[in-house]
């Protein structure tokens, strides 16, 4: 059954700080809010202050400053025991002791639901997460990727208002961690419970989510939807964060940046004026190599310095003397795999829009 979707938001976030009192606050003037039956990732890398901000969501932790909001109600105004929360940690926490059914049944019964509805209950979540037939098996028996589908069906079998997931998937080899993505994401659209989920893995933060929000340094640098967040990156950090970015040095021009004399073709993502001191953020795949830069706005002379093979594309290193830097360019074409060798001069270049130019002082 779908979440029921109310007037206010379901998650408010007002101006939180957490201050552990070792100089460097963990989470600073964080605000946000969170519509019923969204799935919201917040990305960002260790010590960004990501899980800090969840655990005070979850209410195991009491903002040194500032308010949250679950359900329009302060979060400190219910035990978080009692709290209409489900979670889903790295470390799982299944009883091993006991069978799928019983660690499935574990909060229904700690929240002293009817025991004559709870197996039939228990039933449809292991159908919902896939293990219909699973649950006398015990968990030893189960591949990491059951496990996981395990604490899913655990965490949202008392139907809760809010579902937090901290980095559930980072154990998991690359594979296994992709397909669960997508069952995340299937669960979630069928049941529409309002999630949060952490993590530092920009492509799950892409796949799974409505909106991202990318932390650094216990601030909020971007609150978006992922395609937004990927096109239109507030600053270079969330440009160099999502995605492989090359990085110029420069000043601003009527043009976009002059680099090293050159003036390279770009827009400004930022309040700038010509002459400022700058920096241009440009993505791997939007820069083009061999005859594909010819018709490009800016087009300069490269030098192969390293090629790396990933299966279906090629990441090239090129030297662009006339800037005094490089560049990484992502070249996809299966049917060559190899069409430029090291240390081969090559034509480089990018279009205008991709080039985004920021303030020198944004991070």
């Amino acid at each position: 059954m779908a979440a029921v979707r109310s007037e206010q938001p379901a998650v408010v976030v007002q101006g939180v700080d957490m201050d552990f009192g070792t100089g460097a606050m963990a989470v600073k003037g964080a605000s946000f809010a969170l519509e019923p039956g969204r799935f919201l990732t917040i990305l960002g890398p260790s010590g960004s202050g990501k899980t800090t901000l969840l655990r005070m969501i979850a209410g195991f932790q009491a903002p040194t400053r500032g308010e949250i909001l679950i359900g329009g109600r302060p979060a400190d105004a219910v035990a978080p025991h009692r709290r209409s929360i489900g979670m889903v940690f790295q470390k799982l926490a299944l009883f091993p002791h006991m069978t799928v059914n019983a660690n499935v049944a574990f909060p229904l019964k700690m929240r002293r639901h009817d025991p004559r509805t709870i197996p039939a209950r228990v039933a449809r979540y292991l159908d919902l997460v896939r293990l219909g037939g699973y649950g006398n098996r015990r968990i030893h028996e189960l591949s990491g990727g059951q496990q996981q589908r395990v604490a899913i069906a655990r965490a949202l079998v008392f139907e809760p208002d809010l579902l937090l997931l901290d980095e559930p998937l980072a154990a998991l080899d690359r594979k296994l961690r992709e397909e669960m993505q997508l069952e995340f994401r299937r669960i979630q659209k069928e049941l529409g419970v309002t999630t949060i989920n952490v993590t530092h893995d920009q492509r799950e933060a892409l796949v799974v989510s409505d909106e991202i929000i990318v932390m650094d340094h216990g601030e909020i640098q971007q609150h978006t939807s992922p395609v937004d967040m990927y096109r239109s990156p507030a600053n270079p950090f969330v440009a160099s964060f999502i995605g492989v970015s090359s990085f110029l040095e420069g000043l601003s021009s009527p043009r976009g940046l002059m680099v090293n004399g050159v003036d390279c073709a770009g827009v400004a993502a930022g309040a700038i004026l010509p002459g400022m001191p700058a920096r241009g953020a440009i993505r791997a795949e939007q820069t083009r190599i061999g005859a594909a830069a010819e018709a490009c706005d800016t087009v300069l002379e490269g030098r192969i310095t390293d090629t790396i093979f990933e299966g279906e594309r090629l990441m090239y290193f090129v030297d662009l003397p006339a800037l005094g830097t490089g560049v990484r360019i992502y070249h996809h074409d299966p049917a060559e795999h190899a069409p430029f060798e090291k240390g081969a001069t090559v034509s480089t270049g990018w279009n205008a829009r991709d080039l985004l130019i920021f303030p020198a002082k944004d991070r």
